[in-house]
């Protein structure tokens, strides 16, 4: 058990995230003492903490009692401490200072006072988590600073169904083990506003499926946002007691929590705009080529291209790309994390894979190899910021997501959120301002899958972010 502070949770991240001097002992480094092994979310390093506050001055939701047992069995499963509580009283500078993230659990109304309140903006404001479950948003509706946590506020809800969730985002740690389409029975929650442009929306509720949904053809559901320097995770899931016996909830769960806390980054920016490319279906292939050996295995029931032989590259022959973000999910299958593959920017069109090696840009992805090779790396030109990289990336196994912003001759490169690169092309012979873009397959024993790739016009200045 330890005190808490914001240096803690952040060196509590870097235990889990691959750094191309580390990869070699990642192994050893997760059998260490203290470190437990995470079948339902990867990895969760010892010493985090997690406060479960279920005070409730409204309706008493009876899974409360089912919610607090949950939390603390993956707690024990997976590597966190866990206390529970019903005393706004807990919510003090001092034992705030002991948690990486509280779980406000279906509480109802207003629970703390004008001094806990307080606390608690400070606690965030330090680097705190908050997740938010169910009604959660039915709470403290006259204090603005945890509206904008939360998210949004409850207005009503019709009676018990089955109900079909849309996966938005399936690289987030709470969303990443769900289908396209998740199928489950709860209380559906519609809210006062839509938190679309505030935080980034990884689940809406399809109100074609069930009846008594008010929000319309966009129904946030479960969301995340970084807030006012804190970690915050929303879902309008959990009413239920049976909710919290079903794995994939658990799992839900648990990711909202491990993002909360730190133990796993995800890009939480919201999100608008973005055209599909490839969205896990055969279809969606139908502009690209495979250049070169090797070739993409599509799984279509997880949404996946995975990498098989190679030194080859698929590429988006449709159309050429000026002044873009360009997002995409990916994951290394070896726990060594020595997995290769990359993403090719600003080449011309050819079904030469070594004419975009040598015309265009690799964004690396292999943890193990020298600094301007190695992942968030401009392959062979310039070597990501280390220090923000290694704090932004998730282990083998577990996704992580790029943006790649391309502006004029400026490429900028975002790992889960996090800023890691920023290059300037001063090659003549090369240019950033148009071409194709693609993902590579680099060998045979390289895995490494992709999801979700997407793009988003920004036209060709080169300045923002």
């Amino acid at each position: 058990m330890h005190a808490y502070q914001p240096t803690a949770r952040r060196q509590a991240v870097r235990r889990l995230g691959i750094t191309a001097a580390a990869a070699a002992t990642l192994l050893a480094t997760m059998a260490l003492p203290g470190a437990a092994a995470s079948p339902e979310g990867g990895t969760a390093a010892d010493g985090a903490r997690v406060l479960v506050f279920s005070k409730t001055a409204g309706f008493r939701h009876d899974s409360i009692p089912d919610g607090i047992a949950t939390v603390k069995d993956l707690g024990a499963q997976h590597g966190f401490a866990v206390d529970a509580t019903e005393d706004a009283g807990a919510f003090t500078p001092g034992n705030l200072a002991k948690y990486d993230a509280v779980v406000w659990l279906s509480t109802t109304g207003d629970v703390l006072d004008a001094t806990q309140q307080a606390a608690f903006e400070k606690y965030i404001a330090a680097g705190g988590g908050y997740v938010g479950v169910h009604a959660a948003a039915d709470t403290e509706y006259d204090w603005p600073f945890y509206g904008g946590l939360a998210g949004a506020y409850f207005q009503s809800h019709p009676a018990i169904q089955p109900a079909t969730l849309r996966v938005e985002d399936r690289a987030h740690p709470a969303t990443a083990h769900l289908p396209a389409a998740w199928e489950r029975t709860d209380e559906w929650y519609n809210y006062r506003t839509n938190p679309r442009d505030r935080a980034h929306v990884l689940a809406t509720l399809d109100e074609s499926t069930y009846t008594g949904g008010s929000m319309g053809e966009d129904h946030p559901f479960a969301w995340c946002q970084g807030y006012r320097g804190g970690r915050a995770f929303y879902t309008g899931a959990g009413h239920t007691k049976e909710s919290y016996a079903d794995p994939a909830f658990r799992t839900h769960l648990l990711g909202g929590i491990r993002y909360a806390t730190g133990l796993a980054q995800a890009d939480c920016r919201p999100e608008n705009g973005y055209t599909p490319l490839f969205d896990g279906t055969r279809t969606s292939l139908e502009g690209w080529k495979q250049a070169g050996p090797g070739t993409f295995t599509l799984n279509e029931d997880d949404g996946t291209l995975t990498s098989d032989g190679g030194m080859g590259m698929l590429w988006y022959a449709a159309k050429e790309q000026r002044g873009y973000s360009l997002k995409l999910d990916w994951k290394m299958a070896s726990e060594s994390g020595d997995d290769n593959s990359g993403v090719y920017v600003g080449f011309p069109a050819s079904d030469d894979p070594w004419s975009a090696v040598n015309n265009g840009y690799e964004i690396q992805i292999d943890a193990t190899d020298t600094p301007d090779h190695t992942t968030g790396s401009v392959y062979g030109f310039q070597a990501a910021d280390t220090k923000a990289r290694d704090a932004a990336l998730n282990p083998p196994g577990e996704w992580n997501t790029y943006e790649l912003r391309v502006q004029g001759e400026r490429l900028k490169v975002y790992l889960n959120g996090r800023k890691i690169n920023d290059f300037t092309n001063q090659d003549p012979v090369r240019s950033l301002r148009q071409g194709y873009i693609g993902i590579q397959n680099h060998g045979p024993d390289d895995k490494v899958s992709f999801r979700n790739i997407r793009i988003k016009q920004l036209g060709s200045a080169g300045g923002g972010r």
